[in-house]
């Protein structure tokens, strides 16, 4: 039985890699979609390959902005059922070096939007006395990593803001859940050299790298009646590079 169709759905950097893939799930899954991207070129594209979804550009760094526009984004849609907070981005740079804005710009698009986002999603949820929230992390958030203290921590803190909303809003039928991709098959990880990607796999049990499908197959789980029971967890799809 398909419980996610019709379902309105929003995801944030839904235009390439991870994000996409986890469109296509949702979008072979007959649910209503609006996905929010800033690249230009990937929203009109975006356009032409899903004409019936929703498409929304908006720089969720710029924390005034999203503030007004997404509950207008939550009217579109006629309400929200289900929220995934994939949009993130790097700066890396050593700590030293580590300019503020580099800093900010983390944690504003990578835990500060997710935050703002959560919130005004679960106004709606409340009034419709059921949703769910699944927010993109990181394995790195979980191990620590050099040259990225802007990343880890704003995907640290993902998980533990998660865990908090979903104390707060258990009650309402409301669950809020991570999924912590470890190294994915992206654009990102095509810019790695060959002799690090070698390096990497090493590390990782399954021996190979992930694949956007992978993440948005867990997506799809938690954001389905199948875990109905599940609130407050971090789902770690990382070939068993790190076990919690």
């Amino acid at each position: 039985m398909n419980d996610l169709k019709n379902k309105k759905v929003i995801i944030t950097g839904g235009t390439r890699g991870i994000g996409l893939s986890i469109l296509k799930e949702f979008y072979e899954n007959n649910s209503e979609i609006l996905t929010i991207g800033s690249n230009l070129n990937n929203l009109d594209k975006l356009k032409i390959d899903f004409p019936n979804i929703h498409i929304q550009q908006l720089d969720l760094k710029n924390l005034e902005k999203l503030n007004n526009e997404f509950p207008k984004f939550i009217d579109k849609l006629g309400g929200v059922d289900i929220l995934v907070n994939n949009a993130g981005i790097t700066r890396d740079n050593l700590t030293l070096r580590m300019k503020q804005e580099e800093w900010k710009d983390v944690i504003d698009i990578n835990l500060n939007s997710v935050f703002f986002t959560c919130q005004h999603s679960i106004k709606s949820m409340i009034r419709n006395k059921t949703g769910s929230i699944i927010n993109i992390t990181s394995v790195v958030g979980h191990t620590g990593n050099p040259g990225q203290a802007n990343y880890t921590a704003s995907k640290a803190g993902i998980v533990a803001m998660t865990k908090s909303l979903a104390r707060e809003y258990a009650k309402k039928n409301i669950r809020l859940n991570c999924i912590s991709p470890g190294f994915i098959d992206t654009d990102m990880t095509k810019d790695l050299k060959e002799e690090y990607k070698i390096e990497l796999i090493k590390n990782i049990p399954i021996n190979r790298l992930g694949k956007g499908v992978d993440i948005a197959k867990a997506v799809i789980f938690l954001a389905s009646n199948n875990s109905s029971y599940i609130t407050g967890e971090t789902i770690h799809v990382n070939g068993g590079m790190y076990m919690s």
